[in-house]
């Protein structure tokens, strides 16, 4: 499994207090998670991406995000902690890699990124070689020789760039990257169909302009949870004690940040709420949240009973399904347990 976590704030954020300095941040869940449910699989060691956009624009520099990537492993990589002390930004991709589709290399270490749009995948598309070549002919020339791993992912992402009017604008509504999303959705689930594909793909998306950011919480089942994500907002995130022990405080009703990731990056129960299967969450501009429902052949309405009875063997025998109440009473119990992470130690 992979996981993720992004942010989007008004005010920059140094990259160590999201990637580095918390116990329980990506990078520390990259090798020490106490929620991982897949311990046939027990580290995410296989490379790691960050992605963000400056504070401030520069006409010399240009919109597009930077992206800094390895195949080491994040928690082992002094360059990384040495760069997430000194960069802050007001958006944040951030991505640590378990191989399950591509080789161990640069070209396959997410976030991609095309413009200024920068995209992130946690999940995997079923029997994707089955499918690769239809979704190749679909796909501009222009697009398909901007590819450069081989990965599911990035030929999703592919896909997406494919499905917009103008890959390379300089400005993105959201509505049109909303749009794209369900579109690049809809026909990954079409050339499974065509090809007999009956197991479900994981497609967990993320894709942002800098400005707005679209999340999908999706897999092609009616029965079937999807990988698990999460968000949390307020208006600081915060170390309350020593040790790497964060939380995300509300001083008023603004949303002055929002944090969406794969797993809580802390163990306070009220800082994360969980986004539901097959909806998407879309951040606006002006900071504000919406969740809007997937509807498709896969979708099943809260109402329906079998919205609340999803089977999670799928996503957990992946390693994509971190529940969180259950995990923060395992973790009560092994409180005493001490870690070495990059930047921090929880104690």
């Amino acid at each position: 499994m992979c996981r993720f976590v992004i942010y989007k704030g008004s005010s920059p954020v140094q990259l160590s207090h999201l990637l580095t300095r918390p116990c329980h941040s990506i990078i520390n869940q990259a090798f020490d998670s106490r929620l991982r449910l897949d311990h046939r699989r027990p580290m995410n060691g296989d490379g790691f991406g960050v992605g963000w956009y400056d504070s401030v624009y520069d006409e010399e520099l240009g919109s597009q995000p930077c992206i800094f990537t390895s195949v080491t492993p994040a928690w082992n990589n002094v360059n990384l902690t040495r760069l997430a002390e000194k960069i802050k930004s007001p958006l944040v991709f951030g991505h640590v890699r378990a191989t399950t589709a591509g080789s161990l290399s640069l070209d396959n270490c997410h976030p991609f990124v095309h413009g200024k749009l920068m995209f992130m995948h946690n999940g995997g598309i079923a029997d994707f070689h089955l499918i690769k070549r239809k979704l190749q002919s679909c796909i501009s020339d222009d697009i398909f020789d901007a590819v450069q791993g081989n990965t599911d992912s990035e030929w999703a992402f592919a896909l997406f760039l494919s499905k917009g009017k103008d890959p390379n604008a300089r400005s993105f509504t959201s509505e049109v990257l909303r749009k794209a999303m369900l579109q690049t959705i809809s026909h990954l689930n079409a050339l499974a169909k065509e090809a007999g594909i009956t197991e479900p793909s994981l497609m967990n998306f993320c894709v942002t302009d800098g400005e707005s950011v679209v999340v999908t919480r999706y897999i092609s089942s009616r029965k079937d949870e999807a990988a698990s994500l999460w968000f949390s907002s307020g208006t600081t995130f915060s170390e309350y004690a020593d040790g790497g022990h964060y939380k995300m405080s509300k001083a008023d009703k603004r949303e002055n940040i929002i944090m969406i990731a794969s797993e809580p990056l802390t163990f306070e129960r009220a800082d994360w709420m969980e986004i539901k299967t097959n909806y998407m969450a879309i951040i606006t501009p002006k900071m504000n949240l919406l969740q809007i429902p997937i509807i498709d052949e896969f979708f099943v309405p809260p109402s329906d009973p079998g919205a609340s009875s999803r089977a999670t063997e799928f996503a957990r025998e992946k390693g994509l399904l971190n529940p969180l109440i259950t995990s923060i009473n395992a973790v009560d119990k092994t409180s005493d347990v001490r870690r070495q992470p990059v930047g921090a130690h929880c104690r």
